[in-house]
């Protein structure tokens, strides 16, 4: 006998408001393959949106009011007047994802009406996957859903980007909006972060995604995130250069007396990653997987030794995912996302996923004593409203 079906999105959402939404949308999160911490520097990265998604309903309530529901963060309902869109603190903090982005559009100077808001999805939070970009697109989408109105992908990844900035506190680049809102089913985005290029990058056939979420929670807001980026533009002012992408590896090495020794490990980090990103892209095009393991793994080291942002989770998981190697189909594996946490992404062969995901687990919960969440995922398309058919999340 088959288990009753669950109630849907749209069904949740009446128990709560009293009728059915308006409108849901969908907003995937992203797992970056390579290029960690060079999209504030102006760098290349190779972003994927992932099948696990921040998902929303919401109608207006012709009210001066804001009801925001949030099953994915666990958080009680909340209510905003409309007249107060200002940061918050403490337990409401995941309110200033929505309240930035609507603060930034009425900036623009839309009107933002009173909505009720429903959130909900799979994407893990906190767990370097972009978490903060999807509930930032998805508010964007309810409100341009709303309204009868829109801006095209690149407006609205910098109006959700500036939002992060001034409401959340963190200087974060732009590749976590873009990716989330110009992916691609079944290929990366390379993305030249300082001019905004977009190339689709499809992936080989025979290459799945694995995520293995450590369940360690990072906080980008405490600081370490915005020092990384103050290291970066004072590595790039004592060298003469607007940025680091700027930098060549040869002009580095001539100059490495004008930088102190942290200065040094931070310059030397996003020089190299940015060049392993065009590198890994040739390495896919040709389907080789021992450059493309040879580049992720020395990914995972440089942003470890030389930018300080892994942690021993981390490092566990990308070291099991690389003595496991060949033998469960490894490509490669690396920490994906801001660090200090989170989630590693390894690159498996097609039908080594099961095998491998059972021995990330066992080898990860012998050491630490829980069993990190892994799961298989796969390049998906943008964020979007949801057409009426759409099936419910």
């Amino acid at each position: 006998m088959s288990s009753p079906a669950l109630p849907s999105l749209s069904d949740r959402f009446a128990v709560r408001f009293g009728a059915a939404p308006a409108l849901r949308v969908r907003a995937p999160g992203r797992v970056n393959l390579i290029g960690e911490h060079v999209d504030y520097v102006g760098g290349l990265v190779l972003p994927v949106a992932i099948d696990r998604a921040i998902c929303a309903a919401a109608s207006t309530n012709g009210r001066n009011v804001l009801r925001l529901v949030s099953e994915a963060a666990g958080i009680a309902p909340v209510e905003v007047p409309l007249v107060d869109l200002g940061p918050r603190t403490g337990s409401d903090g995941w309110l200033n994802y929505v309240l930035g982005v609507l603060a930034q559009y009425r900036e623009l100077g839309w009107t933002v009406p009173g909505f009720d808001a429903l959130f909900s999805g799979d994407l893990p939070l906190g767990a370097g996957l972009s978490s903060s970009a999807a509930l930032e697109t998805a508010t964007a989408l309810l409100l341009e859903g709303l309204t009868g109105r829109g801006l095209d992908p690149i407006e609205r990844a910098r109006l959700c980007q500036q939002a992060e900035h001034r409401h959340a506190g963190v200087p974060c680049g732009l590749m976590d909006q873009l990716a989330v809102g110009a992916g691609r089913a079944g290929h990366a985005l390379l993305i030249d972060c300082r001019d905004l290029r977009v190339t689709p990058v499809p992936l080989p056939p025979d290459w799945s995604i694995i995520v293995a979420d450590t369940r360690v929670k990072h906080t980008l807001a405490d600081g370490e995130y915005r020092r990384r980026r103050e290291d970066c533009e004072a590595a790039a002012r004592a060298l003469g250069v607007p940025t680091l992408r700027d930098v060549s590896l040869e002009l580095l090495a001539a100059n490495a007396f004008r930088l102190d020794e942290r200065l040094a490990r931070r310059a030397r980090h996003a020089v190299t990653e940015i060049a392993r990103v065009p590198a890994f892209v040739a390495a896919a095009a040709a389907g080789d997987a021992t450059a493309a393991g040879t580049l992720l793994r020395a990914s995972h080291l440089s942003l470890r030794d030389d930018f300080d942002v892994s942690c021993p989770e981390l490092d566990a998981l990308a070291e099991a995912a690389w003595r496991a190697g060949s033998e469960l189909g490894v490509i490669g594996a690396r920490m994906t996302g801001g660090g200090f946490g989170g989630a590693t992404v390894t690159l498996v062969r097609r039908g080594r996923e099961a095998e491998l995901a059972r021995h990330l687990e066992v080898d990860f919960a012998g050491r630490f004593g829980h069993i990190p969440s892994v799961f298989v995922t796969r390049p998906a398309g943008a964020a979007e409203i949801m057409p009426p058919d759409y099936p419910a999340p």
